[in-house]
């Protein structure tokens, strides 16, 4: 018989990690606290927002954990799945995106997710996803080496093949089309992992082994996320770099409105809405056909850093 999927151990384990994120992130801004709102969804479940705002080190910093359910699945998830229309469904995941104050730390996200819909007389289809990328906008060498060599330990235990596969993968997810620019580094997103199993796996892909991948993620992200912040939270700026930390973040807004598929699942699925666009950045600015004077630093982020590349090559 198959492997059932443990839906209790997976919402514990995800309440849990919305705890220990909180801690991590207030351990580096003693200055800011987070505001708790808790909430419910009248179609079924609700979740726990908790928003860090006007901190030393970070401008806003949120980390959301929501359980939803629902007797029909939203066409943002059964695009491309048809076996999905009409189930019922349960949702549950942690989300996470910060917003530094300092233009030389880069924003970052994490989100980590389980799905199971169901219909009666027939076996529950469920599957994780999540994904971690990073925004930098002065880019270091040394910070995207790190980022994506931690991604790469991350998955080495699960298959050759995980890194390179979800590695890519977030590459395209984090695309804005309308652009043609990477929204940053990347760094890994995965999605639709279910009995089908890992890539390079040995396609078993049992519940066990994909919730053990999905929190070997989560773990990794604060290991991979605050030596950055601790490297560049006092490095000097100016209204220079403000200014272009805040144009910059505009693509963030873009992206998440436009393309962002998460964003569209919690709107149509009845979520709430504040805690859904928490995510953006606090403070953003739009100019107009704006370019980087050549050779300058906010020019190089664009030539050396929002390129598709293998930052482990070297």
């Amino acid at each position: 018989m198959a492997e059932g999927p443990d839906t209790e151990a997976v919402r514990s384990y995800l309440g849990d990690l919305q705890d220990r994120f909180c801690v991590a992130l207030a351990g580096l801004d003693a200055q800011a606290r987070f505001r708790e709102d808790a909430w419910a969804r009248a179609g079924g479940g609700g979740g726990r927002t908790r928003v860090l705002a006007d901190g030393a080190v970070f401008e806003q910093a949120g980390v959301n954990f929501s359980q939803v359910c629902g007797d029909r699945l939203p066409a943002s998830a059964t695009a491309g799945r048809s076996e999905l229309a009409g189930r019922g469904f349960e949702a549950m995941g942690v989300s996470l995106v910060v917003h530094p104050q300092n233009p030389y730390v880069p924003s970052s996200h994490l989100n980590v997710r389980f799905f199971i819909a169901q219909r009666p007389n027939e076996s529950p289809l469920w599957w994780f996803g999540g994904s971690f990328d990073l925004t930098p906008y002065y880019g270091f060498d040394e910070d995207c080496v790190h980022w994506h060599h931690s991604a790469r330990a991350t998955c080495q235990p699960f298959g050759e093949a995980v890194y390179l596969r979800y590695k890519q993968w977030c590459d395209e997810y984090f695309f804005l089309k309308h652009r043609d620019e990477p929204r940053g580094i990347g760094g890994l997103f995965f999605d639709d992992l279910g009995p089908g199993g890992l890539p390079g796996g040995d396609g078993t892909g049992g519940f066990a082994a994909c919730f053990a991948f999905l929190r070997a993620v989560a773990e990794c992200y604060p290991a991979a996320y605050l030596p950055i912040v601790e490297r560049r939270r006092a490095t000097p700026y100016g209204e220079r770099e403000r200014a272009f930390q805040k144009y910059r973040r505009g693509r963030y807004v873009e992206f998440n409105l436009v393309c962002d598929r998460g964003t569209l699942f919690g709107l149509q699925s009845g979520g709430r809405t504040e805690s859904i666009l928490m995510s953006l950045p606090p403070q953003v600015s739009f100019r107009y056909d704006w370019m980087p004077e050549p050779g300058s630093p906010e020019a190089r982020l664009y030539e050396h850093f929002l390129v598709p590349r293998d930052w482990l090559a070297d």
